[in-house]
């Protein structure tokens, strides 16, 4: 008869693949996250709130792996949590604290190298000091790059400013990255947030912040000049994308054809052959998403748990899961659980 420790193993993921990674999870950061930083500029950054609202495994690696194993993932990948509203900072705190960031998590990640991936931060004001950043911490053995979703105003993504960070990016295979609520966004001041705006903010803005942003990515050519470009939306949820998707193919069509109507663009295929080829996306807890991977998305979508964070999925990720995946065969569950993900960021686990 087998023992307990079995008898656990066995019915730990029914019907789901036996390796899950979480392609967005999150660290909560510590005051250490930002000692190396020069003191005039540490000087300059908010206090840290008080870390109540999370699980300790959010700052301490050793708490993480005990709180993956209670979930039953092999891996994350990790982004920032005080960091991501760090984009809307000055030049020059932001370049200092991405730095000493990207120093702290690429020693949190060494407590388990085999189940722990980071993906570090870009101040992209300066963008030859971009560039030495994402090979420095390429060297490090962190995975991609995070810029900015919503850039500042003076900077949008489809300028020629980022053209030589994209070449470097693609050149050396490293994803970029678009985390929601990075950079000038919407929720930038969370005072005005209050009653329905909030949720206006969550869902309304939340959504439009990410077509715009894929919109400038997909229709300025940005993946023509450089094919080997990937990127990833992180923590936009998909059940948008199909119909958005659609609607892009259509007007290119429309607006292509001869007549009073026809325009003259920057891409010359459908932009849903650019996403498939180039675009990534994570979804953590959206039914009627989930629901399209019978026929669109599951080689360009990646699942998440969101861990600490108070949408996260722990410590239920596989009831979750099944609840949005067990319709499907295994090797569509495989690729949104694990395969895409690995392969994206090159994961040795």
């Amino acid at each position: 008869m087998p023992d307990s420790a079995t008898l656990e193993d066995d019915t730990k993921k029914p019907g789901l693949p036996d390796v899950i990674v979480s392609s967005d999870s999150h660290v909560l950061e510590p005051d250490a996250a930002w000692e190396s930083m020069p003191a005039a500029l540490r000087a300059k950054l908010p206090k840290n709130k008080p870390r109540d609202f999370s699980p300790d495994g959010g700052w301490d690696p050793k708490a993480r792996i005990v709180d993956m194993d209670k979930d039953g993932l092999t891996a994350e990948v990790l982004y920032p949590t005080i960091g991501l509203g760090q984009f809307a900072f000055e030049k020059e705190v932001q370049e200092a604290s991405f730095r000493s960031y990207n120093d702290w998590i690429a020693d949190f990640c060494k407590h388990s190298p085999k189940r722990l991936f980071a993906v570090p931060c870009l101040a992209v004001y300066d963008i030859d000091l971009a560039i030495k950043e994402l090979q420095r911490c390429n060297d490090m053995g962190l995975k991609g790059a995070l810029i900015w979703q919503m850039p500042d105003p003076k900077l949008p993504l489809d300028s020629p400013h980022y053209e030589r960070l994209w070449a470097a990016a693609a050149e050396m295979d490293a994803p970029i990255n678009l985390h929601i609520l990075t950079g000038h966004n919407y929720a930038r001041d969370r005072s005005k947030l209050v009653g329905a705006e909030r949720v206006r903010g969550s869902v309304n803005q939340k959504t439009a912040d990410t077509v715009n942003t894929l919109f400038d990515m997909i229709w300025s050519g940005i993946f023509d000049r450089h094919p080997k470009l990937k990127l990833v939306l992180v923590e936009s949820e998909l059940g948008w994308l199909p119909f958005t998707l659609q609607q892009w193919d259509y007007y290119y069509k429309r607006f292509t054809k001869s007549g009073v109507a026809q325009q003259d663009f920057k891409i010359n295929r459908l932009p849903s052959e650019i996403f498939d080829e180039h675009c990534y996306v994570t979804f953590m807890d959206d039914f009627s998403g989930t629901r399209s991977f019978g026929w669109w998305g599951d080689k360009n979508c990646m699942w998440s748990s969101d861990y600490p964070h108070g949408n996260m999925t722990w410590p239920n990720s596989l009831e979750i899961i099944a609840k949005h995946l067990d319709y499907l065969p295994r090797d569509k569950q495989e690729r949104l659980l694990r395969d895409t993900v690995v392969d994206l960021y090159h994961l040795d686990i």
